[in-house]
């Protein structure tokens, strides 16, 4: 506490006073001097010593270099001996309790700011926080060799939230615009629910309402979503699907994903100039299948990698239902990517390579077709450094490729020139899709610094079918001559909202 002093002095003497009262004044001065000196050292504050705060400096100093010289030199034994919970008013204890459980495994400090780092990302994933803050703080005196971890959260203002976006997908389908409201942590558990509105250009249309429990009473994190899902293919392939349906989410990690799905799906064809193979696909079917993913990524970027590798395998197995009308197959997604820096104006190799496998199980497989909408078809103006997760899109083809298949001529007026019906797309029960990028920066320093660069690429893809006997015609030689292929050069051009590229391209 500061104390602000005030200079006292006593009062001069004027001469004129005789040499008694001059005494008198005198020894009244000297008692008020002494009692002035006695208060002033009664009130005046000890101030520490310039030296001494000096010296404290330096042991705090010396102590923290000590110890971060021993996390890197050795290890630090520790462990946790209570976890302090801030700040939550409508978050329940449970849910954060459960993202901050390994905290109590620890036995190193150097295991602890691991786990600290970690705690403070899955905090974050929830969603529901606007911050989050964990301080490490020394335990008991009583028990050395203990740490004090205090989580100080700061809950979001606003719960309610939503966004609006452009999206371009693979398999020749074209952009869609995707509204999604959002509404945080009702009850306190982290639970996310939402609901959504997709359309797109080709009468594409998607409602779906879904919640996420990242952790309820002790369970694992679960998703459910319930969707009506109505998509127009009468341009490529004569028919329309329209699905309802719910799916749950088992399991969702870093590196593993679970979903089971339950549909009813409706195919229909009002042009009614479908091609025969279309037509026998036509009508109901029930989807129930399990889905897993494994993904590894370490990209050190998603969309301009210049180091790191990507791996996805996706599984599926449909027809879990007991029923006639279940759709029963399998399905195989594999796609890796590598990317190589170079060491010039940031350029990097880009190399991927992607393919899928579909076929029918049950009684006479060999003789059955695969699912129609399971299949795989290849076509979209899709980048492939974007896109990770299978055969999705050949680069700079904006139609279907693969088998096709004439369409059902009309009847009423044969002659008409207008009756031409084309061909339909039948997709394929093998796909296989690979890539080289060469990105580079250009000199420019404006340039750099808005990450424009250039890239030139070689894409090559093809799709086949297997399934009805096909594949006692299969050969790889006669595969591998058919790909088709696409060569170009580009500017990329990235902006907060999308990523804008045009490219010259040469196809075969």
């Amino acid at each position: 506490m500061a104390v602000e002093l005030e200079s006292i002095s006593g009062n001069p003497s004027n001469g004129e006073e005789d040499i008694d009262e001059e005494d008198e004044e005198g020894e009244e001065d000297e008692g008020e001097e002494d009692e002035k000196e006695d208060l002033e050292e009664e009130i005046q504050p000890e101030w520490p010593n310039s030296r001494t705060l000096e010296s404290r400096a330096r042991r705090e100093r010396a102590k923290v270099e000590n110890l971060f010289r021993r996390i890197q030199t050795e290890t630090v034994p520790l462990r946790v001996h209570d976890v302090i919970i801030k700040g939550n008013t409508k978050t329940k204890d449970s849910l954060i309790e459960a993202q901050t459980a390994l905290l109590k495994d620890v036995s190193s400090m150097q295991d602890l700011l691991e786990a600290s780092k970690v705690v403070n990302f899955r905090l974050q994933a929830l969603d529901v926080f606007d911050s989050v803050k964990i301080t490490l703080d020394s335990g008991p005196p009583e028990l050395p060799g203990t740490a004090n971890v205090v989580v100080e959260v700061v809950e979001t203002k606003s719960p309610l939230s939503g966004e609006v976006g452009a999206y371009t997908k693979g398999e020749a389908r074209s952009s869609t615009i995707e509204g999604t409201v959002k509404y945080k942590n009702i009850f306190g558990y982290g639970d996310l629910w939402d609901a959504s509105l997709a359309y797109g250009g080709d009468h594409m249309a998607e409602v779906s309402s879904g919640v996420y429990l990242p952790r309820f009473r002790g369970l694992a994190p679960v998703t459910a979503r319930l969707f009506l899902l109505s998509q127009d293919w009468l341009k490529f392939s004569s028919f329309k699907e329209r699905s309802l349906g719910l799916s749950l989410g088992l399991v969702s990690s870093r590196n593993h994903d679970l979903v089971y799905t339950l549909s009813w799906r409706i195919l229909t064809d009002p042009s009614q100039m479908a091609s025969r193979s279309i037509r026998r696909q036509l009508g109901h079917g029930l989807l129930s299948s399990l889905k897993y993913t494994f993904k590894i990524d370490r990209r050190n970027s998603h969309l301009r990698p210049t180091r790191g590798y990507a791996f996805v395998s996706t599984t599926q197995i449909g027809g879990l239902a007991p029923d006639s009308r279940s759709l029963r197959f399998l399905r195989q997604e594999l796609d890796l990517r590598y990317a190589v820096p170079l060491g010039f104006l940031r350029s990097a190799l880009n190399l991927g390579i992607s393919g899928g496998l579909i076929f029918p199980w049950g009684t006479g497989f060999l003789n059955m077709p695969s699912p129609l909408p399971e299949r795989f078809f290849l076509g979209g103006n899709l980048s492939p450094i974007c896109t990770l997760g299978g055969p999705i899109a050949l680069y700079g083809f904006s139609t279907r490729l693969g088998p096709t298949e004439p369409r059902r001529q009309l009847q009423n007026n044969p002659t008409d020139g207008s009756s031409e019906s084309g061909r339909d797309y039948l997709g394929g029960d093998l796909a296989v899709t690979a890539f080289a990028d060469f990105s580079f920066d250009f000199p420019s320093k404006w340039c750099q610094s808005k990450g424009i660069h250039g890239h030139m690429f070689a894409s090559a893809g093809n799709i086949d079918k297997l399934t009805e006997n096909a594949y006692q015609n299969f050969s790889v030689r006669k595969f591998v001559e058919s790909f088709r292929t696409s060569v170009g050069v580009g500017i990329v051009v990235p902006t907060n909202l999308f990523r804008l590229e045009v490219s010259y391209l040469s196809l075969s």
